[in-house]
């Protein structure tokens, strides 16, 4: 089977904003979003919002063990009030810009359209100055030199509503301290991959369902009311980002020959993408068997990345 690779928009705010400070060409937004682990999992998080990662991860653990794999330190940093986190911000920009920021509310993100309230929706970005009142950023959503007036910035930064990590949270100072060739940086991932494949022991909100369990029970949500919230949450991220960030991983294990669990990831890829126009039309049945499908594959793919880590 050829990987296909996909190449276009989609939302993956951390791993882009993240490369705009990293700034180092050898390393692509498939590869970063690979390593970070999230194309190996399914959580239906609270029982109720479905999230193509694996169970117990979030952003902030993926952005951990990518920079780690591929060799980087930094220093993480949040803050209790606004003023010294913004007095914070101004140093490091001035320091070296760009700054990694986040995660912030995208509902409060006011150069967005239609963001004019706390929604829980995570976002990164790239600082790039503050000055004259505004906060300069490259918003890897499709904004590019956006300009906030520092309290709303603020407002979204103290990320109140977001379900992980700590207010007024930025990274700094990344440095490579190991020389990691990519190929290495994706067989030393392999272990990892199989053990959010098989669901670690992490702290979770209550009722969430992981791997196999978590998209049985999606389908029969589906099946039993695709209310707007859930559809919602399908059309505009949930499947967008699934089916891509499970193409990029099949693209970066099939580079170090892993073919057969490039193949799966590939597969699971094809058919997330394919509900898209279900999903939309609110074609309930052919959704719901969709997600069965995915359920089983999924039982496949860790097994698959079990045997390699034996």
């Amino acid at each position: 089977m050829k990987m296909l690779p996909y190449i276009g928009s989609g939302p993956y705010c951390y791993t882009n904003s993240l490369l705009m400070v990293l700034d180092d060409p050898a390393l692509t937004p498939g590869l970063v979003e690979t390593l970070t682990g999230s194309a190996f999992g399914f959580q239906l998080l609270f029982g109720g919002l479905p999230l193509f990662d694996a169970y117990g991860w979030d952003p902030d653990l993926g952005l951990d063990q990518a920079l780690t794999l591929l060799g980087y330190t930094w220093q993480a940093h949040t803050f209790q009030n606004e003023k010294d986190a913004l007095n914070a911000l101004k140093e490091q920009v001035s320091a070296s810009s760009p700054v990694f920021v986040g995660p912030l509310d995208m509902g409060l993100l006011k150069h967005q359209p239609e963001s004019d309230r706390a929604s829980g929706a995570d976002h990164f970005v790239a600082v790039l100055d503050v000055k004259g009142g505004r906060v300069h950023l490259h918003d890897p959503q499709g904004h590019p030199w956006a300009a906030l007036p520092e309290e709303v910035f603020l407002e979204a930064w103290k990320a109140e509503q977001i379900g992980y990590g700590q207010p007024y949270a930025m990274r700094t100072d990344f440095r490579r301290v190991r020389e990691v060739k990519v190929p290495d940086a994706l067989r030393a991932l392999l272990p990892e991959a199989a053990k959010w494949a098989a669901g670690r022991d992490l702290p979770v909100p209550p009722g969430t369902l992981g791997g196999r369990a978590g998209l049985e029970r999606l389908a029969q949500m589906v099946e039993q009311d695709f209310n707007d919230g859930l559809r919602g949450m399908f059309i505009h991220f949930s499947i967008r980002v699934g089916a891509r960030r499970k193409t990029d991983a099949a693209a970066a294990l099939a580079l170090i020959g892993e073919t057969e669990t490039a193949k799966v990831l590939q597969t699971q890829a094809r058919i997330l993408g394919g509900l898209q126009y279900p999903a939309v039309q609110r074609d309930t049945s052919t959704l719901a068997a969709g997600l069965r499908e995915l359920a089983e594959l999924h039982g496949h793919l860790a097994r698959q990345l079990a045997a390699l880590r034996s």
